[in-house]
C-alpha cells in the first residue's frame, strides 16, 4: 500500500465511508483496510503520513539482510514472474489466478499452502480461496489434505498442461457435436444449417487432432527437441 492509497483512506474515513466501500475504491480486500486503520489509531485518528511513515519503519524492521550477489538474481526472478504472469492473462486466465498459477510454478517443489500463497502474493485468504477453487475446476492445479496439520495444499503436477489441454478439447468436443446436431435438425439444405454442421465439423476436426497431440507428447522430456516437423 503506497502514500497516495492512505490518503484515500483518510478521504473516506472523513466522508463516513465503510470499509468496504473504502476496499472497493481502492479494489482492495476489506480486512485489508480495516487491519490499516486499526493499526495506525482507528478511524477517529487515522492520519496517512503518519500511517505509511509507520509502514515503512515495519517493513525495514522485517526486511531480511541480502548480500550484493542475491540481487541481481532475485531482480531476474521477479522479472520472469511478472512476465509469467502477464503471458497467463494474456491467455485468458483472470488476474488474480495467474498470479497464483505462476506462484506454484515458480515454487521449489510446485507445492504451496493457502497460508503460504497468501503471504507470498500479500493477498486475503479469501481471494486465495476463489483463485485455487478456479484452478481446481480447470485442472490447472489439484488439493491435497494434509490430515496432520487439517490443512489443504495445492499442487501443480507435472502433468498439469496435458489435463488442462484434454479439457479443453473435450469441451470443444461437446460444442462441435452440439453444432452438428443444431445443423441437421435445421437442415443441412438451409443456410444456417449448413453453416453450423460445417462449424461443428471443423471444431470436431480440431479438437480430435489436440487431444491425439496430447497423447503423442504427454511424455515428452524437458529439453527434448521439436521434431514436429
Amino acid at each position: 500500500m503506497n502514500r497516495q492509497d492512505r490518503q484515500r483512506i483518510a478521504t473516506g474515513l472523513a466522508e463516513g465511508r465503510s470499509y468496504a466501500e473504502i476496499a472497493r475504491r481502492l479494489d482492495r480486500p476489506t480486512s485489508t483496510i480495516s487491519r490499516e486503520v486499526s493499526r495506525n489509531g482507528g478511524p477517529g485518528d487515522y492520519r496517512p503520513e503518519r500511517a505509511h511513515q509507520a509502514a515503512a519503519r515495519r517493513a525495514r524492521r522485517g526486511a531480511p539482510a541480502r548480500s550484493p550477489a542475491a540481487e541481481p538474481r532475485d531482480r531476474k526472478v521477479f522479472e520472469v514472474e511478472q512476465g509469467a504472469v502477464e503471458m497467463v492473462i494474456g491467455m485468458g486466465l483472470p488476474k488474480m489466478m495467474a498470479r497464483v498459477l505462476i506462484a506454484l510454478w515458480l515454487s521449489e517443489d510446485g507445492r504451496l499452502t493457502a497460508a503460504e500463497l497468501s503471504h507470498g502474493l500479500k493477498v486475503s485468504p479469501a481471494s486465495i480461496s476463489m483463485a485455487v477453487r478456479y484452478l481446481t475446476r480447470q485442472s490447472l492445479i489439484r488439493r491435497e489434505r494434509d490430515p496432520r496439520r487439517r490443512r489443504d495444499i495445492y499442487v501443480l503436477d507435472d502433468d498439469t498442461w496435458y489435463h488442462s489441454t484434454v479439457i479443453s478439447a473435450r469441451q470443444t468436443l461437446t460444442a462441435a457435436e452440439t453444432a452438428k446436431a443444431a445443423g441437421e435438425a435445421l437442415g443441412l439444405d438451409t443456410p444456417v444449417g449448413r453453416r453450423l454442421a460445417r462449424g461443428g465439423a471443423f471444431l470436431e476436426r480440431i479438437s480430435l487432432d489436440l487431444l491425439a497431440s496430447a497423447e503423442r507428447w504427454r511424455d515428452l522430456p524437458p529439453g527434448a527437441p521439436d521434431r514436429s516437423g
